[in-house]
């Protein structure tokens, strides 16, 4: 039904669908049919039963339908009560009985113009109950109207009888189809509100997105599953063009220049970054430098790969982070560093040598003993001051150099614990040492010295007078275990976290005022790791501290 509308209308020039007009066209079309037929029935009429222009019903019926379809365009049925505009196919029936009163017997099928105004009760979706009445009562005013002014019998009235109920059926499945078309229709309009609705959303999204993409100081770059670039924000964007050759050309990652942490060494084609992406791997902080010369920027690197419904692979995520201000910063900083130690180790390497001929000469002179205890005092700051210079050159330069050789664990455990046993005596800690077995393996003797010194010295710095710092060799799978254990203050899971790291120190150690500038457990770790070993660590504060050295007896360290 709503096709045949649609039909109708394209027919007409209408390029809406019926139910957009409004209610005055609507009405106006809704009538079109029946004057159509109407004016084609003329000539018929004309042909068959020319006496019926000289019949009065026959002529107000004619009169009648003009009428009412000149009031279905001229008036303005959206002024009036609703539904006002079911006054012109009531009225079609009267018309349309005059008319078929008018021409009967000889024109029979004048009664089927009922129609008309059926359908258009039933399209009109309004009181169906009422609608089905009034089309069953005007199909029966329609082939009644012939039995007025005769002497009818009561066959006379049944024998048409068929045509009302026949209406009743048209109207009842046009009012079912006009129901379902207005169903779908209702249907349709919310899915187009929706629709628009979510297409609506979708542009704000993606609006939202550019916005966001653009203002934060990081690159990114979406990847299809195929390798092309689905998405490129305007940082990388720049980013990107200090990568391009400057000659034109079509080119991919591998021509781009893309180097190394260094800046200098070319990363091979498959290690670059969207290379890895598409191999499906998540990495992140990975460090790389971006174009030449002066413009070169060093970026940090980190992707995730994009999965689809059935876990598939559907591309990655790649961000650049720009770390070109920080990655020179800490150059700099590395670079003051290893100078300003270097230029401090001669003169102290110097003043440590004449000031230990000063205390040789003060004992074989017999000068005062408080003159013999300066010079010690100034040997021993000397000599630590020495320690800082040369961690500070190991922090400088980044790497642990090893000179490993056969030795045993029992052993250094004992001449660190020799070493130690001054300072612990003065502070008031008992020192025990635990050497257990005879433990043996290719390891640096300095460097492992210099792991059990400094673990040691900070058991001892950090305990309180009257505590014990433990220290005791073990094996365990495979691995040589060194454990220095204390009763000091400890620390908490956040102090644990950044233990570690260069020039840290716990908030209670900077409170007592203790001395350092926390780079022996950064350079611990470092020699640890060296040797293919971890160090870990237990804690609480007001408890204490264990730390845990494992050193691997099978890893073979390379000269």
């Amino acid at each position: 039904m709503s096709s045949l509308k649609g039909r109708a209308l394209s027919f007409l020039g209408i390029r809406r669908d019926f139910h957009e007009l409004d209610l005055r066209l609507r009405v106006a079309l809704s009538q079109l049919p029946l004057f159509a037929a109407v004016l084609f029935s003329l000539p018929l009429v004309h042909a068959v039963k020319p006496e019926a222009y000289a019949d009065a019903d026959f002529l107000a019926g004619v009169c009648l339908v003009m009428v009412l379809s000149a009031a279905a365009i001229a008036l303005p049925w959206d002024n009036f009560f609703q539904p006002a505009y079911w006054v012109i196919p009531i009225l079609d029936f009267f018309a349309i009985a005059l008319l078929f009163r008018g021409v009967q017997p000889d024109v029979a099928g004048m009664v089927v113009l009922a129609v008309f105004p059926v359908l258009w009760l039933a399209w009109s979706g309004f009181a169906p109950r009422s609608a089905s009445i009034i089309s069953v009562a005007g199909s029966l005013l329609i082939i009644w109207a012939p039995l007025y002014g005769t002497d009818p019998v009561a066959a006379d009235f049944i024998r048409p009888i068929l045509i009302p109920l026949v209406m009743l059926a048209v109207h009842k499945s046009a009012a079912v189809m006009t129901q379902d078309a207005a169903g779908q229709q209702r249907a349709l309009e919310e899915k187009d509100l929706a629709l628009k609705q979510s297409l609506a959303d979708s542009r704000r999204r993606a609006e939202l997105l550019d916005a966001v993409l653009d203002t934060i100081d990081v690159g990114v770059i979406v990847q299809a599953r195929d390798g092309h670039v689905m998405l490129m924000n305007n940082r990388q964007l720049a980013t990107h063009k200090l990568a391009v050759p400057e000659e034109a050309g079509n080119w991919t990652e591998a021509d781009m220049f893309i180097y190394g942490p260094d800046g200098f060494t070319p990363l091979p084609a498959e290690e670059r970054p969207l290379a890895r992406a598409m191999r499906r791997e998540a990495f992140s902080d990975c460090l790389v430098w971006v174009g030449r010369g002066a413009e070169q920027r060093a970026l940090t690197v980190s992707a995730r790969p994009l999965g689809c419904e059935n876990g598939g692979f559907n591309g990655s995520v790649v961000a650049f982070g720009d770390v070109t201000d920080m990655v020179r910063a800490l150059r700099a900083k590395e670079d003051f560093v290893a100078s300003v130690s270097h230029e401090l180790r001669t003169p102290l390497t110097s003043i440590i040598g004449y000031l230990d001929l000063a205390i040789g000469e003060a004992e074989d002179d017999g000068l005062s003993a408080s003159l013999r205890t300066s010079l010690t005092v100034a040997m021993r700051n000397a000599e630590r001051l020495l320690v800082l210079v040369a961690d500070l050159l190991t922090t400088a330069s980044g790497s642990v150099h090893l000179d490993p050789a056969d030795l045993s664990l029992r052993e250094l455990v004992g001449s660190a614990a020799d070493s130690a046993a001054p300072r612990a005596l003065a502070a008031g800690i008992r020192l025990q040492i635990r050497p257990g077995e005879d433990i043996r393996g290719r390891f640096d003797a300095v460097r492992v010295q210099q792991v059990l010194d400094n673990l040691i010295s900070n058991a001892i710095k950090y305990s309180p007078a009257g505590s014990t710092v433990t220290v005791q060799v073990k094996r365990a799978d495979g691995s040589a275990v060194l454990e220095v254990s204390d009763e000091g203050m400890g620390m908490t899971e956040a102090e644990q976290a950044e233990i570690f790291n260069r020039f840290f120190r716990t908030a209670a150690v900077k409170k007592a005022a203790i001395p350092g500038v926390g780079l022996g457990l950064g350079i611990t770790r470092d020699i640890v790791e060296a040797h293919g070993g971890k160090i870990t660590l237990t804690s609480a504060p007001g408890v204490g501290t264990t730390f845990r050295v494992e050193l691997p007896l099978e890893h073979v360290v390379q000269r």
